[in-house]
Order: C-alpha cells, then structure tokens, then sequence
C-alpha cells in the first residue's frame, strides 16, 4: 500500500530566508519519524536551494509552485524551467493551480508546463477544480473539461508520474473544507475521467489530493471519509505547528 502524501504550498510565504529555513528543519524533522505518510514542501523559487536538505530525508522532499511554458533556455526574462528545477533537485511540481489560473493561465498554458515537468521526468501535481457547485450539476461538466483539456497531448506514458489535486476554488480560504462525502464522489469522477484520457489502469492508479481550507483539525476526516491518496495544504503548511499536527494525524491512519 503506497504511503499517504502531503504537500505543503508556501505560495509567497514566509517572508524571509531564516523563516524559511526554520520552517523547514521543523517539518524535516517530523517527517522524518513518520511511517505511513511522504512530506513535499514547495517554497517560493528564490527559497528551495537553501530549504532542500543536502543529504536525502526520509518521507521529505522539495517541490516548486509552478515551471515555465518553455522548455528551453533563451530569451523568457523572469521564467524557470523544468529542465533547472530538475537540476536543482526538485523532484516534485505543482501545475495549474487555481490562483495562476485566475491570473491567466488556460488549459493550454497548464497542458505546456505539464508538458515541460513531465518530460524533465519530475513528478506534476496537476491541479483542478471547478469555481462554484450548482444544483444542476453544471460544475461536473466544467471539471471534466478542465481536466481532459490539461491533459491534451500527454502521452499515456507519462500519466503515472501525474498526481491530480482537487481544489475547489470556492472551498480555498474559505471557514470551512468541503464535506468529506463530497470530497469522495468527485476523486471518484476525478479518476474516471482520468481514466477515459489514458485507459481504466492508470485510473485506477492515480493518485488523488484534496486541497481547500485543510487544517490539522479537519485532515483526519478528510483523509478517512473522504478516501484521497493525501492532501494539498495551502495556509496551514507554514503555521509548524498545524502542520505538524496535521502530519502526524494523517500518519495515524492505517
């Protein structure tokens, strides 16, 4: 049985070096202790060379908030690529997140940089999920899209080294998650639909992260009721002490 995942996105946080690092030596040193459970954090860029262990960790791994549409070097001033990323150790990439799409980035752009990470041999986390919930079911049929338009063009091949993380925009930063039974229906869609792109074997093998307003006090029946490979954590992931609770309630489950 593969272990949980839970991946920590920093966004623009903390604010200096020295918190970063604190945070993550923390973290490190949680992971570190537990069994059941693999730790990913992903700091800004300007943070991951200094916050990437210099021997490997256990259960503890680096990852990077987005990479580049250009697969290439050249003249793309203020852009990283994968090919960098990989070669600085990253191992882990998160892709289309719902904060870069709502600056912009379509299908397409998110169908390039997971083009890019993939073909680097990194690890996406590719992440989808509708804006709002109507009675009529319309948010289904905007998931589906999102999700077959993100993967134009992405040989089966590479589908096993794809993670899908559901977040529900309208879930992210709000008081309250999703309720862990809905959370089950939809990464059941979620691999279905995976597994109309590349075949019923890699469906069933997806992994599938949940992300919107997680905390220590709510991943628990997160993880249990709502039945994901893990969680993608956005605020609490630089609170340590949440997170660290976070981690080791996840690790509980067996």
């Amino acid at each position: 049985m593969s272990k949980k995942l839970i991946v920590g996105n920093w966004k623009m946080n903390p604010a200096s070096l020295d918190e970063a690092k604190r945070l993550s030596r923390r973290i490190k040193s949680v992971a570190s202790k537990l069994q059941r459970t693999e730790t990913v954090v992903c700091p800004p860029f300007p943070f991951i060379g200094q916050t990437k262990p210099k021997i490997p960790v256990k259960n503890f791994d680096i990852g990077a908030q987005s990479a580049s549409i250009f697969a290439d070097t050249g003249a793309h001033t203020g852009e990283v690529s994968a090919n960098m990323l990989r070669d600085i150790g990253v191992k882990y990439v998160i892709v289309g997140h719902s904060e870069q799409r709502q600056n912009g980035d379509t299908d397409e752009i998110v169908s390039k940089r997971l083009s890019n990470v993939l073909t680097q041999g990194l690890i996406a986390i590719l992440c989808v999920g509708e804006k709002a919930r109507d009675e009529a079911g319309e948010y289904m049929n905007e998931l589906k899209r999102q999700i077959e338009q993100s993967l134009n063009n992405i040989p089966a091949k590479m589908a096993g080294n794809i993670i899908i993380a559901y977040e529900p925009v309208w879930a992210i930063g709000a008081k309250e998650a999703m309720l862990p039974e809905q959370i089950y229906e939809t990464s059941l869609f979620v691999k279905k639909i995976f597994a109309d792109v590349f075949g019923p074997e890699y469906g069933h093998r997806v992994r599938v992260l949940y992300g919107g307003s997680v905390n220590f006090r709510n991943a628990f029946e997160i993880m249990t009721v709502g039945k994901v490979d893990g969680l993608l954590v956005g605020r609490e992931s630089v609170n340590s002490p949440g997170f660290v609770e976070l981690l080791k309630a996840v690790d509980k489950i067996s």
